[in-house]
């Protein structure tokens, strides 16, 4: 069959295969939300685990799979990715992640609203194990608003599994306003924190136009006030040290919560971290530092922090490349990465999985295994962080999704060359 009818033919199935009944038995199980179950069981049914342990019966009606002697895992989850916003990223026409704003202001940008739900990228991300991302915005002083997408065919609606869930801001010269001084980026942000206050109280004389010039216009302005009221996080792209503890006394006199993101200097303050309770989107090291900002960046950053008791999600290193589109699917070797340089293997995998799912407010949905969670199960040949290892069998919402990618399509077309291209 060709592999434009093969794809044309799961999406057709997709419905049906979600209505089964489906137990994966013999597997090494890692709910990680308790602990590893040898030759356990994981019962699907109707888009849900139905059943999670090493004495479950299966039903009579199940269609079994025998995982015995590979390993089974929940759906990996990447929590800084542009996937559906971005395809190519030389070709501004597809990129939707950035929004014009004004004065490096787009509070109000929702992204996810510009989503591509045939996005050629899904495939690739979904065929490795990912199964949910977090799609967030960039550019500015505040970019705008992130959400979770869960990698299920079907339309944008059927996509966004909860949004907004964080607003994104960003410190540092190089990426405030017009490359703006460290300082004057922290006293801008204070600017607008400041009138967002103004404007929660006094949003019928804004609206008669009885205040002084504020800092952003409405919709940016009660945007922010999701932030102060505490309803989403705010996450902070820091990198620097002093940077990142300027964005945590900004949290502590704003009384709003804090998320770090790229942290590559958190090591050197994860005591501070840990006592704030502030979590912090990391990777480890695959190129040389890319600013000044980054200089005291080591490999250790993810396993320092998170034995010092910050909650770690790993993602791919901020300026690395791995945020982009095409190397969402790189995110468990990060992990492994990570395990390389002292972060403990269970911690990883729940670095990946359900960290970033507590983090950012859907792990009543996924990032584990458990009776009542969405279905999202990976069934793996050997450990999920070594780079060897393939996903065989990967379930999103209870269906079992395999999809050419763009990768598979080329191979089709030229793994068998027609005789013209022959030498003779």
């Amino acid at each position: 069959m060709r592999p434009t009818l093969v794809l044309a033919a799961a999406l057709a199935a997709a419905p049906a295969l979600g209505a089964q009944t489906i137990a994966i038995t013999g597997g090494k199980v890692y709910p990680v939300s308790g602990p590893v179950i040898e030759n356990g069981t994981v019962v699907i049914r109707g888009g849900e685990i139905v059943a999670v342990g090493s004495n479950v019966a299966v039903p009579a009606d199940a269609q079994r799979i025998d995982a015995t002697g590979k390993v089974v895992t929940p759906g990996l989850v990447n929590a800084a990715t542009q996937l559906t916003l971005v395809e190519i990223g030389a070709v501004g026409a597809t990129r939707e992640a950035q929004a014009r704003g004004r004065e490096g202001i787009a509070a109000a940008f929702r992204p996810w609203e510009g989503l591509n739900p045939t996005s050629v990228l899904i495939s690739p991300a979904r065929n490795a194990g990912v199964t949910t991302v977090l799609v967030a915005p960039s550019g500015g002083l505040i970019s705008g608003q992130a959400g979770v997408v869960h990698l299920v065919p079907g339309t944008a609606a059927d996509m966004v599994l909860k949004a907004p869930v964080a607003m994104v801001a960003s410190l540092g010269p190089s990426r405030g306003p017009n490359g703006s001084p460290r300082a004057e980026t922290i006293m801008r942000l204070r600017e607008i924190l400041d009138d967002a206050r103004v404007y929660r109280t006094r949003r019928a004389d804004f609206e008669r136009a009885q205040t002084r010039t504020l800092a952003a216009g409405r919709l940016d302005l009660e945007a922010m006030l999701q932030v102060l009221d505490g309803r989403i996080p705010m996450v902070v792209e820091a990198d620097k040290a002093s940077d990142i503890e300027a964005a945590m006394k900004l949290a502590k006199d704003y009384n709003f919560r804090l998320i770090v993101a790229g942290g590559a200097e958190g090591w050197q303050i994860a005591d501070k971290l840990a006592a704030a309770r502030i979590p912090v989107l990391t990777g480890a090291m695959n190129n040389i530092p890319e600013s000044f900002s980054s200089l005291g960046q080591r490999q250790e950053n993810a396993g320092l922090l998170s034995k010092a008791g910050v909650q770690v999600t790993v993602v791919g290193n901020a300026g690395g490349g791995d945020e982009e589109a095409f190397n969402v699917r790189n995110v468990r070797f990060e992990a492994g990465n990570a395990v390389a340089y002292g972060m403990d293997w269970n911690t990883a995998l729940r670095s990946i999985t359900l960290t970033p799912a507590e983090t950012f407010g859907v792990a009543d949905r996924v990032g584990s295994l458990a009776a009542g969670k969405v279905a999202d199960v990976v069934i793996w040949s050997g450990d999920p962080l070594d780079f060897a290892s393939q996903p065989e069998h990967v379930f999103v919402r209870g269906q079992e999704i395999r999809q050419p990618s763009r990768q598979d399509l080329l191979e089709e077309r030229y793994k068998t060359l027609p005789p013209s291209y022959r030498r003779p």
